[in-house]
């Protein structure tokens, strides 16, 4: 740094305000020590900062080891947005959600001196965890559990749900049938409750939910149940890969998509506008997660405090061809 100075004509103290971009530095000067920096090749010694700090630029990260689109699209938007702030990101995957596997994967960051914690959340067992973290760490937690005093980012699951079964329900069907995700999970709650209160406000009956997991195996099983009633008319599939295990059960029943059911998913996975037929879907904005989360952390770096804020982020309909309108025999207008 004293190089880069030297070099610059500035102080070292000017340097540092550069490379943290504070902002009472003239743009002349700003791009003087850049030259500066990039002509010697200058790096910043993160081992000397953290030393000096207590603390490194890298922000740790606790999930769960899953291939889930979910929680992967939303880690790979943080990671993104961490880097774009000048932070590297450490990731501690656990096989499971429990209170041990994440107490040790905390432990393991606190002991690299991390500058913030993220604990993608999503079950209650995650958050078990957040309450021995220590009070002077930053720590804001993803689609964890609303009750607890800590930041929290999220998608508005019930926002996704409600607008899902009332797209199904503008298009002339008498109810939606769900097929929900896994009960410990929040996401799953949120997006019934709102798959619930659509059937409620439009006074239509509310058929009991059907269980499942997350996978299109669990789909197809739940599939193999709702292509044999002839009443179902309508589907809410509690994410695409269900969604996709549904179209393969309804096809071997000889029940076309959408002609005689139409089907909802939620997540918009890359590969949902190429199923057969293209599926609407609930589209999560997990950039706008990421960056939520990441300002909240950058928060808590500047007062020292946790907000103990919460936001909720709305997903997006992506109407495609998996939907028809309720129709005579004979007439079909898709939707």
């Amino acid at each position: 740094m004293m190089d880069v100075a030297r070099l610059a004509g500035v102080s070292h103290q000017t340097v540092s305000r550069v490379l943290n971009d504070h902002p009472h530095v003239t743009e002349r000067t700003r791009m003087v020590v850049r030259a500066a920096i990039a002509e010697l090749g200058y790096r910043p010694n993160r081992a000397a900062r953290a030393l000096a700090t207590g603390r490194t630029q890298v922000i740790g990260v606790v999930t769960q080891s899953s291939t889930l689109y979910g929680p992967a699209a939303t880690l790979s938007s943080f990671a993104e947005a961490a880097i774009d702030a000048g932070f590297t990101v450490s990731v501690e995957s656990v096989r499971s959600l429990d209170r041990e596997p994440m107490q040790e994967a905390v432990s393991r960051h606190l002991d690299q001196r991390v500058a913030g914690l993220v604990i993608i959340a999503p079950v209650e067992s995650a958050g078990d965890v957040i309450g021995t973290v220590p009070a002077d760490m930053p720590l804001v937690c993803i689609d964890g559990d609303p009750m607890l005093p800590t930041d929290l980012v999220t998608v508005d699951q019930e926002a996704g749900g409600y607008a899902a079964t009332s797209h199904l329900l503008s298009a002339g069907h008498k109810t939606v049938w769900h097929v929900a995700g896994p009960a410990e999970w929040f996401d799953s709650r949120g997006r019934i409750e709102g798959w619930r209160r659509a059937l409620t406000e439009a006074n239509a009956e509310i058929p009991p939910p059907i269980q499942a997991d997350w996978s299109a195996a669990s789909g197809y099983q739940a599939g193999q149940l709702l292509s044999r009633m002839r009443e179902v008319t309508a589907i809410f599939a509690a994410n695409d890969h269900l969604a996709l295990g549904l179209l393969r059960a309804l096809h071997e029943q000889g029940r076309r998509v959408p002609e005689d059911v139409s089907l909802v998913g939620f997540d918009d996975l890359p590969e949902a506008g190429f199923f057969t037929p293209p599926l609407t879907t609930i589209r999560p904005d997990f950039a706008a997660v990421a960056a939520a989360c990441l300002e909240m952390l950058l928060s808590q770096f500047e007062s020292g405090q946790r907000g103990g804020r919460q936001k909720t982020i709305a997903p997006t309909l992506i109407s495609r061809s998996s939907v028809a309108k309720l129709s005579l025999p004979g007439r079909l207008a898709n939707g």
